[in-house]
C-alpha cells in the first residue's frame, strides 16, 4: 500500500514572543527544486528580516533545514521534527524572525519555532494521498447517521450526499477496505443493501 500524509494545501501563521515576530509558511511542492524557489521567494519577500529559517521532506527524497544565523539546533531541526512526527511529506516551510530586541534563549527560540511550524500546518490542513475505491451507498433518511458512523469506523470519506426519496452516500473508501465495509453493509442491512463501486482514483483527500 503506497499512502502518505501531504499538507492540503498553503498555510500561514503568525505570532509575536517577547516582541520578536514569527511568521509560518508552509506550501506543498513535489520536488526539491520546488521547494528551493519558494525559500528563495520568502527570503526575497522578506529580506529585512533577521532570520529565514526553513525545512523541507521530499517522498523518496531529501530532508533539508537551516537554522538561518540562529543558534545551531534552534530552529532547522525543531521545524523538522515537527513533520517528521506527522508523518508529512511533500512540504516546504519557512518561518521568518523579526527579532525584538529581546534574546529568548535556545530554549525560547526552540518552542518558538516548533510552534510556528506546527500553526502553519495547522492552518493548511493535512490530507492523505492514497488509492480510494468510489462507491455509492444507498440509505433510508432513518438509517442516514448509522451508515454514517460506520463508514466513518472503516476511513471512508464522504464526497458527496444525494437527497431524493431516499439518501445515495458518495463514498472514497480506502481499497484494503473496500471489501470488509461492503461485507459489513450487506450484514446489517440483512443483505438489502449492497454497496455500488464506482471507480478508482489515486488522490490526495483531506483528513484534517
Amino acid at each position: 500500500m503506497n499512502e502518505y500524509l501531504i499538507p492540503s494545501g498553503a498555510g500561514e501563521a503568525e505570532f509575536t514572543e517577547k516582541r520578536s515576530r514569527f511568521l509560518g509558511h508552509i506550501r506543498p511542492v513535489e520536488s526539491e527544486e520546488e521547494a528551493r524557489e519558494f525559500i528563495a521567494e520568502m527570503k526575497k519577500k522578506y529580506y529585512d528580516a533577521r532570520h529565514n529559517c526553513w525545512c523541507y521532506i521530499i517522498k523518496d527524497g531529501p530532508e533539508r533545514y537551516s537554522d538561518d544565523g540562529e543558534p545551531q539546533g534552534t530552529a532547522g531541526i525543531p521545524m523538522l521534527e515537527v513533520f517528521r512526527r506527522e508523518g508529512i511529506n511533500n512540504f516546504v516551510c519557512v518561518v521568518t524572525r523579526y527579532f525584538g530586541g529581546i534574546l529568548l534563549g535556545a530554549g525560547g527560540l526552540l518552542r518558538a519555532y516548533t510552534k510556528s511550524a506546527k500553526d502553519a500546518l495547522d492552518a493548511a490542513g493535512i490530507s492523505v494521498v492514497r488509492t480510494w475505491t468510489e462507491t455509492e451507498l444507498p440509505c433510508s433518511y432513518a438509517s442516514l447517521e448509522r451508515f454514517k458512523l460506520e463508514a466513518a469506523a472503516y476511513d471512508g470519506i464522504i464526497s458527496d450526499m444525494v437527497y431524493g426519496a431516499d439518501v445515495t452516500i458518495k463514498l472514497l473508501v480506502p481499497e484494503e477496505k473496500f471489501q470488509p465495509f461492503s461485507e459489513r453493509i450487506f450484514d446489517i442491512s440483512s443483505g438489502s443493501i449492497c454497496l455500488k463501486k464506482t471507480g478508482e482514483a489515486f488522490r490526495a483527500v483531506a483528513i484534517k
